[in-house]
């Protein structure tokens, strides 16, 4: 494993990579900023000046593919906000989902949940699905509806034509933005935001994927919120590889977005 150039830094100046694993024994505020980011990658991307080491507020997406995550742990090493899968199409639960959403929530760590849209199933029925499975939870982060392609489905590979993944987007959307009483986020790579014309859903944030350069290269003009710059990250207390992201902002402009968006 080697540590991640751009990711070794830390709030309160520790040695990145040499500083003993922090636990905390009581839960901080939710989503107040983690002390500091000990994080480390696998396959890391050397991003200039315009890495994601510019930006103090740090967090994860997670599934079922990082099973029984220390919440408390990856916590103190950075981890102040997280993505949680939670539903896909319209009869897939992630079996992490539930007690990644009781951990997060204990640990102090800003969570939300995030739908992955399947391209053969009614969008009213995939966000009935949804609904039916995450908790309105005022305190919670937006819900996230995540539109990929998917070329490896076993059950669903077509490619829609572009004006009908948005109007399906924008029905998810709707349903869920009256159901939770929360603007949803949008997260996407690079192909389908291209192919499909994303930016043209409405005036939604965005959390972009972009793991080889900055998403101001790739997005053009599109304003991001977060963005996913690595898929083989390390964080202490989860197993295995996980998503890295980070906020567009500095700490009291995350605040800002938390008030907002989480009350």
């Amino acid at each position: 494993m080697r540590i991640f150039p751009s990711l070794c830094f830390a709030l309160t100046l520790a040695a990145c990579g040499s500083a003993p694993i922090a636990t905390v024994s009581t839960s901080p505020t939710l989503g107040t900023p983690a002390p500091r980011v000990n994080f480390a990658d696998s396959a890391p991307h050397d991003f200039g000046l315009r890495g994601p080491h510019g930006h103090p507020v740090h967090g994860i997406d997670a599934s079922r593919h990082q099973p029984q995550i220390d919440w408390q742990t990856a916590r103190a090493n950075g981890v102040t906000f997280a993505w949680l899968k939670a539903t896909e199409g319209g009869d897939m639960l992630d079996p992490a989902f539930r007690e990644n959403w009781r951990g997060a929530r204990r640990a102090g760590v800003a969570h939300g949940a995030y739908h992955f849209f399947y391209h053969c199933r009614p969008a009213a029925e995939q966000a009935r699905w949804f609904i039916r499975h995450v908790p309105r939870d005022a305190g919670a982060l937006p819900p996230v509806l995540d539109l990929e392609w998917t070329p490896f489905s076993p059950t669903c590979t077509i490619r829609r034509a572009p004006g009908v993944i948005r109007s399906e987007a924008r029905i998810f959307l709707d349903a869920i933005e009256a159901h939770y009483g929360k603007r949803p986020l949008i997260y996407t790579s690079i192909d389908f935001y291209r192919d499909n014309e994303l930016w043209r859903v409405g005036a939604y944030d965005f959390w972009l994927r972009s793991v080889a350069a900055h998403p101001d290269e790739i997005y053009g003009n599109r304003p991001w919120t977060f963005w996913q710059y690595s898929a083989t990250g390390a964080v202490p207390g989860i197993p295995g590889e996980v998503d890295l992201n980070t906020f567009n902002g500095n700490e009291a402009q995350w605040q800002a977005w938390l008030a907002a968006n989480s009350g």
